[in-house]
């Protein structure tokens, strides 16, 4: 928690660089950053913490260097398919963003391979419950981050490409730190494994955190297309401060999770959901109710003045859909964790995503209408998972192990 916290301190302190940047710059770093964002790095590392804390559990590690190696070389397969056809419609892409200068879209490119890379590294750390090297990881990330685009900016006038090239270092020590510390696992003699087992367990995860990751970062991309280059300078600020609400919570879904694994592997009960979601709630409520009434004091200190009228006035929107959020992705933690036929409720998240993606091209009349929408749709996907933790109870089923293939 500590370190997860410390880490986001250093992530987040990058926005301060806002007040050294021209206008619309600042929105520009928040759209590159978004489209980071909304990768499906959750998914990945959820996937990688699954699988680990089995491999863990039944001491099947040697079929887990195989899926570490297989899945990093299809992420980085899937990445250079990406890149070529990024660079080849680059030009259309910086019109529809309202941009010019493509470095900042050209350092992204590295950014997203090494954004890819971390979670898989970091899913393995958090299998293994190997909370200290994950926090040191996350720190760096964090560090490496503040100082490269402080300087990139404030010495260099580098723009949302310097604040970029910071994301870029502080991904490249979190990357080499988590692959140097799991190394002993993915270095590994690996053996063959049930690439079709696999996919079954893997899926209702992935359905799942990416349904999640869409409802957490995707409004800002849409933003940018649909509003002019100030007004998402203020999006993306309100979005920081109240995001950041969500890196205070879910360090504590990220330590339940492998725990919840591990347990349900060994078929051993725990009490663990209640009190995580008991912190989730307290937590995000009051972090959200204090950065309401506060704004008014909070927001001069980051971000220009000009800022404090339109972040202060859509702020209390933007924390507000948060909290159901945070709450939600506890349960949905809680769901995806346990042998359970759990296909159904990922699908219904991920299926909701997909509508809130519609939803927000047809309602953007305004930035609030945009936050009312994600806040209806957050409410929504909590409703969903505690249809599915209590009411509408998965049947209990021993999930396929990923045995060795003959």
């Amino acid at each position: 928690m500590i370190a997860n916290i410390a880490g986001g301190v250093f992530m987040w302190a990058v926005h301060f660089l806002n007040k050294y940047v021209p206008e619309g710059q600042y929105g520009s770093f928040g759209t590159f950053l978004a489209v980071v964002m909304v990768l499906p790095t959750i998914p990945l590392q959820m996937v990688m913490a699954q699988q680990t804390a089995r491999a863990v559990a039944m001491q099947t590690e040697r079929e887990l260097a195989g899926i570490i190696r297989f899945l990093w070389g299809t992420t980085t397969l899937v990445w250079l398919v990406g890149a070529v056809l990024v660079l080849c419609f680059q030009r259309s892409i910086l019109e529809h963003w309202h941009m010019t200068e493509p470095v900042g879209l050209w350092i992204t490119l590295p950014v997203v391979l090494l954004s890819l890379w971390m979670p898989m590294f970091w899913g393995v750390l958090q299998g293994q419950q190997n909370f200290l090297w994950l926090g040191w990881s996350m720190m760096s990330n964090g560090i490496g981050r503040i100082t490269v685009a402080t300087l990139a900016v404030v010495v260099f006038a580098a723009g949302a490409a310097g604040m970029m090239a910071g994301v870029l270092l502080g991904l490249v020590l979190a990357v080499c730190l988590a692959a140097w510390q799991t190394r002993t696992i993915w270095t590994a003699h690996k053996l063959p494994f049930d690439r079709a087992g696999l996919l079954k367990q893997i899926l209702p995860l992935f359905l799942g955190f990416v349904g999640f990751q869409i409802l957490f970062t995707a409004d800002t991309i849409l933003v940018k297309s649909y509003f002019p280059e100030d007004t998402v300078d203020f999006y993306v600020s309100a979005g920081t401060m109240s995001r950041a609400l969500m890196w205070l919570v879910l360090p504590l879904a990220s330590v339940m999770f492998p725990r919840l694994v591990h347990s349900a592997a060994k078929g051993q009960q725990t009490n663990l959901l209640g009190m995580v979601l008991l912190g989730t709630a307290v937590l995000g409520i009051a972090g959200a109710l204090g950065l309401s009434i506060l704004s008014p004091w909070i927001v001069p200190l980051i971000y220009k003045n000009n800022y404090v009228s339109v972040v202060t006035q859509i702020l209390p929107w933007y924390v507000s859909a948060m909290v159901p959020l945070a709450v939600a992705n506890t349960l949905l933690n809680n769901l995806l964790a346990r042998p359970a036929s759990k296909l159904m409720p990922a699908s219904c998240v991920f299926l909701l995503s997909m509508g809130y993606l519609f939803a927000l091209t047809q309602l953007h009349g305004s930035l609030v209408t945009v936050l009312q929408t994600m806040g209806v749709f957050n409410l929504l996907l909590l409703a969903v998972c505690a249809l599915f933790t209590w009411v509408i109870r998965p049947r209990e089923a021993t999930e396929p192990h990923v045995t060795t293939a003959s």
